[in-house]
């Protein structure tokens, strides 16, 4: 029997576990990898290997290193669940020639994924994961994989146990004064949400005044009540948690903690949106840095309006941070950032990282002495009030064409009476209106589903524009 091809997405390769993530498929993509870094002349720097604490994570890490090192490719092995940012630095720490992360990301339990990151430590750019992939399908329809058993590897030294913790503390404590956040008199509540991230703002801020309680912080890979994704519908327990603490804001980060999500003060949920305006705020006029803004076609206008105010470009992609990296670093961005909660920042690796966010965030509570509520209250002064909402839709694969075409053919002269002024189809299909309001219909790169977002400056005009969005898709 033919195996299915497998297709790399906005970020890697992701399938639910025993269905279509097995260890053939794992392997397959190794396979993939290892001839890719042959053909690239990045074999000899050696690979990362790392993953989530996801079902079976550590033992689809161990497969994967077994056809990497069966290749002749020294492995070095991730000892524990390892969050994707302390993986994307290690490949710099160690001059790797990239690195396989054993995630889903935010997925619901029952997926996994197979995450690849180059050189630089990025997401890689398409033309790369092309060549994977076709390497990876070759590898599946002729079976030839190379293998050698972790026992063997280890003891021939082509495999290599690898703790990034020490390198990745270091790395940020560059970054950040984290001797001044920890004598703050401020208790937070740290949302691990089961994943990678467990333990590990604790372990930087803990110890001194900084009162960290941390929830959801062990490892559980059915992720109960909830998918590890930081928005509001899964951090319920934040915002309760919050309360009963009488604690100063919330911090969430995904299952492999490249997103971060923020509860304030009263356990009301900031959105995405709002954090990486306040993010941008936050190194614009709080630390005094210049340097472009790099945002997604789903981000907010906020961040144009930040870009006029302070004199600095923005510039827009597609979804992915693997658009938004090679931006940051031909214009030397202060920060890219995506509606999903992800943001990369200047001077680290060029990739998401939800712990370092977190950090950044802490330090705007501190130096401007407001709360998360006021620090949203002190943004709207400046760039007006905007309000953003999304739905996802599931739909059966075979529809995808036709909720396609019913929003190409749709072409509207207006939305909710006011003229469209733009239809950009960057990604997906963004009606711009004339009073600065946007929808925009388009499928995600990782999930069978339909996405779609609204900004306008109401709570019920945004979900208005939302319902007009499902409309013209015909969901």
């Amino acid at each position: 029997m033919k195996n299915n091809p497998i297709k790399f997405g906005t970020d890697g390769w992701r399938g639910i576990i025993a269905q279509d993530f097995t260890f053939d498929n794992v392997r397959a993509c190794a396979q993939g990898v290892a001839h890719y870094l042959r053909q690239a002349n990045l074999a000899d720097r050696g690979l990362i290997i790392g993953y989530d604490t996801r079902f079976a994570s550590e033992d689809f890490a161990s497969t994967a290193a077994e056809v990497v090192a069966g290749n002749g490719i020294k492995v070095y092995l991730c000892p524990k669940p390892t969050p994707t940012p302390l993986v994307s630095y290690g490949v710099l720490a160690q001059k790797a020639g990239g690195a396989i992360i054993i995630t889903a990301s935010h997925n619901a339990g029952n997926w996994n994924g197979f995450k690849y990151k180059d050189e630089r430590g990025s997401s890689a750019p398409d033309e790369v994961t092309a060549r994977m992939e076709a390497h990876t399908n070759q590898a599946l329809d002729t079976g030839k994989i190379a293998r050698l058993l972790l026992s063997e590897a280890l003891s021939q030294g082509l495999i290599e146990y690898c703790d990034l913790d020490a390198v990745y503390f270091a790395q940020v404590g560059r970054l950040i004064n984290l001797d001044e956040l920890r004598r703050a008199k401020l208790k937070i509540v740290v949302d691990a949400m089961y994943g990678a991230g467990v333990g590990y703002l604790k372990a930087l801020l803990g110890g001194d005044n900084m009162e960290v309680v941390e929830i959801n912080g062990e490892r559980n890979p059915i992720f109960p009540g909830i998918r590890p994704e930081p928005i509001a519908v899964n951090l319920g327990k934040l915002s309760a948690t919050i309360k009963e603490q009488g604690a100063g804001v919330g911090l969430a980060t995904d299952g492999d903690a490249d997103r971060m999500g923020v509860v304030d003060e009263k356990g009301v949920f900031l959105t995405q949106l709002q954090v990486f305006a306040l993010l941008c705020l936050y190194f614009l006029e709080v630390r005094g840095e210049r340097g472009p803004i790099v945002k997604t076609i789903t981000s907010s206008n906020m961040l144009n309006r930040m870009g006029e105010m302070f004199g600095v470009p923005v510039y827009e992609t597609a979804v992915g941070f693997k658009y938004i990296a090679p931006i940051m670093l031909a214009r030397k961005a202060v920060i890219g950032g995506e509606e999903s909660g992800g943001y990369g920042f200047r001077g680290h690796v060029l990739e998401r990282d939800g712990i370092l966010a977190s950090l950044y965030f802490l330090d705007l509570i501190l130096k401007t002495g407001k709360t998360p509520s006021q620090l949203l209250d002190y943004l709207y002064s400046k760039v007006g009030p905007h309000y953003y909402e999304r739905v996802d839709v599931e739909f059966p694969a075979e529809q995808r064409e036709a909720i396609t075409n019913r929003v190409k053919k749709s072409s509207p002269k207006t939305i909710d009476g006011v003229k469209v002024a733009k239809i950009d189809t960057t990604d997906g299909f963004r009606f711009v209106l004339d009073d600065g309001s946007w929808l925009l219909i388009r499928f995600s790169g990782t999930e069978p589903l339909l996405r779609i977002y609204s900004e306008t400056d109401s709570a019920d005009r945004a979900q208005k524009l939302l319902k007009i969005g499902q409309e013209i898709a015909g969901v």
